[in-house]
């Protein structure tokens, strides 16, 4: 790795380049990923780990989502492609564990919920197909436990509950469910479910005004109660009380080139790292504190290659390490972080 300093008007960063050799398709690529950091940050954030996984062959289709089931090591990739295995279990470590295909159509995100007395894998299918339209609960070793929504047929009903291209979810330690419903299907919206799948709030609808969504694509929430969405298509984020759904704030400045694909906080919830797919940039953005959502603000970027576009992330909640499902390269990476960077 090639390190330097850049220095404007005595204002000096540091900039790392780091060249790979890869695949894509068969044709030689070569990679250059630059990590920059803002002129008043004294340490890069992250680093590229090269050693993961062991072995990158078994990535044979399209990587759209990734999970970090922290407290067993264990990350979760789902692809999509005919006739191979949608979903690939990896220690943290990058050793290949195991595949299953059983009931997944089209993955579109993945999720995984682990507590001391349960370990569970949730999938959003967006497939034609009979298991398409649906989010889906499995066991860890790929058993279907739950279904949600009408197999094989979308829609917008709520008794029965129907989804229309579900792009992603995000599941609390207390078994409550956050969906995104409506990667370019007939929904834009929000769906808060109990742990007995009851619906508890519904926020959302097309357009571009307050609390509603343009292809919302990302959820996740912070130890604080907020519930934070990438809505993609309006090119903004927006977040909610985790309690009755109200709109509390949004960020829209950050994002005048291309609305963000994936949010996640850093284990320490001082960051959230976003992805924004057709730039091929991740970005680790300062949290607000409590009660004020503030501006966002980029604290640091992470420049991958033009093409590779980082669809969903994942960070492990131990370690604090980004997973990035790259739907151009084909591959799941992994970043640490830096020698420094204290979570």
């Amino acid at each position: 790795m090639a390190r330097f300093w850049v220095c404007v008007a005595g204002a000096c960063t540091l900039f790392a380049l780091l060249v790979l050799h890869f695949h894509i398709c068969g044709s030689p690529v070569f990679r250059k990923l630059s990590f920059q950091v803002n002129w008043n940050t004294k340490e890069i954030l992250y680093r590229l780990d090269v050693g993961w996984p062991k072995y990158s062959e078994y990535f044979t289709g399209t990587t759209f989502c990734v999970a970090v089931d922290s407290l067993n090591g264990l990350v979760y990739v789902a692809q999509r492609g005919d006739n191979i295995p949608k979903v690939l279990v990896f220690t943290e470590d990058g050793y290949f564990l195991r595949a299953w295909n059983y009931t997944v159509d089209s993955p579109h995100g993945i999720f995984a919920a682990s507590t001391p007395h349960e370990q569970s894998i949730w999938i959003t299918d967006v497939g034609s197909g009979s298991y398409g339209h649906t989010v889906k609960k499995y066991s860890s070793l790929g058993d279907l436990v739950q279904v949600l929504g009408t197999p094989g047929k979308k829609g917008s009903g709520l008794n029965p509950l129907q989804f229309d291209n579900p792009a992603e979810l995000y599941v609390e330690d207390t078994g409550d469910i956050y969906i995104v419903d409506g990667d370019g299907g007939l929904n834009n919206r929000l769906i808060k479910l109990s742990q007995d799948f009851s619906i508890l709030w519904l926020r959302g609808e097309n357009g571009s005004g307050p609390a509603k969504f343009n292809i919302p694509h990302s959820v996740t929430v912070d130890s604080t109660g907020r519930v934070w969405v990438a809505d993609r298509g309006n090119k903004r984020i927006q977040v909610f009380d985790k309690e009755t759904g109200e709109l509390l704030g949004t960020w829209d400045n950050c994002f005048v080139q291309e609305g963000p694909s994936a949010v996640r906080f850093t284990p320490d919830e001082k960051y959230l790292i976003v992805a924004q797919l057709n730039l091929s940039r991740l970005s680790v953005v300062a949290a607000p504190p409590v009660g004020d959502i503030g501006m966002c603000s980029v604290i640091s970027t992470i420049q991958l290659a033009d093409q590779v576009l980082p669809h969903l992330l994942e960070v492990d909640r131990k370690t604090g390490a980004i997973y990035v499902a790259e739907i151009g390269a084909k591959q799941v990476q992994k970043y640490v972080p830096w020698s420094g960077y204290v979570l």
